[in-house]
């Protein structure tokens, strides 16, 4: 293991997973934390709970379609709802540096707020420090959040099996370039959004079909490609991807092509990936469908017996390629 910490350690590929493995389990490992979700579940009085925790680093802080303040609340809510949570609560705790704009601040709060009413999320409490000039970069926000888990929700990467279907939402990648435009060395400029926004209106819609949802989670950090690669990790069944059946947008493709980037490993921040029973798949898609934040939802691929540990994709020309875990991210402080 490496003697000192990169950006890379943040960035949600091998090193990331590395030091966790490494380093933070050995010393918190329990049985809450070792399924290694987007939220912890824990029995309280026989009502079901979901906790989750997360830092937001996003530079610029200020990006088409969101900010730092919309990000941090949105990834929270989302680390909730693909877990089948109700979002209830969230704390908000911000590290600023000296010199900040008052007027920048006030846009985030106001966007904090926005975003966790939009969802019917209290923000209950919080902290604020302020570090000196250099100590930071301009905004930091840590957010954590509490939901319900219904009692009809039950999953888990244990209960993927091979023939399952896996859907995701809309267009993958978009985050990143909304990010990458912005970021004044790279000298271009894009027409597209970042996808940030809170899902679980869209996941609530699940109702009554939570027996054919077998497992689901955020493609953030590391993309569909990281995401699908931690699932499959050390499992007895392999992951088919299927290209052509993967919406990106064309801004998204043409900024790939261009830095020579792989759009399967770029960062979402309103994406939810989901592995359903087969024969239920269509019915899902089309829920998802008629929902405005799952207009583009596509079945992308399933799962297969072999090989087992592995994601392949299948080419739009019909060749097989390996999409394996990166050992860094393509883009550090995506969010």
């Amino acid at each position: 293991m490496e003697k000192i910490i990169r950006l890379a350690h943040g960035s949600g590929g091998k090193l990331t997973q590395q030091l966790i493995r490494d380093v933070f389990f050995p010393c918190f490992n329990n049985q809450f934390l070792a399924p290694l979700d987007d939220s912890a579940v824990v029995n309280i009085d026989g009502i079901r709970v979901a906790f989750t925790t997360d830092s937001y680093v996003v530079k610029p802080i200020f990006f088409p379609g969101g900010d730092i303040g919309k990000l941090s609340v949105s990834g929270t809510i989302n680390d909730l709802a693909v877990m089948g949570a109700r979002p209830a609560f969230i704390s908000c705790s911000l590290i600023i540096e000296e010199g900040f704009s008052l007027s920048d601040l006030k846009r985030i709060v106001s966007s904090i707020q926005h975003t966790a009413e939009e969802t019917g999320v209290n923000i209950v409490t919080g902290d604020t420090k302020v570090v000196e000039k250099r100590g930071a970069d301009s905004i930091f926000i840590n957010t954590s959040g509490i939901g319900i888990v219904p009692a009809e929700v039950n999953l888990g990467i244990d209960r993927i099996r091979v023939g399952d279907k896996i859907i995701v939402n809309g267009t993958v990648g978009d985050h990143s370039v909304a990010i990458l435009s912005q970021r004044e060395e790279l000298g271009f400029e894009v027409s597209l959004e970042s996808d940030c926004a809170p899902i679980y209106d869209l996941i609530s819609k699940l109702n009554g079909n939570w027996d054919s949802v077998k497992f689901m989670r955020d493609p953030t950090r590391g993309g569909v490609a990281g995401v699908l690669n931690e699932i499959v990790q050390n499992r007895g069944f392999g992951i088919e991807l299927w290209e052509r059946s993967i919406p990106f947008q064309e801004e998204t493709l043409a900024v790939c092509e261009l830095l020579g980037m792989d759009p399967l490993y770029l960062a979402n921040e309103g994406k939810v990936i989901l592995f359903v029973e087969s024969e239920k798949a269509q019915d899902i898609l089309n829920i998802f469908k008629a929902h405005p934040m799952g207009k583009r939802s596509s079945i992308i691929g399933e799962v297969v017996a072999g090989p087992k540990g592995k994601v392949y994709l299948v080419t739009s020309i019909g060749t097989h390629r390996v999409v394996d875990m990166l050992v860094e991210d393509q883009l550090p402080r995506i969010c």
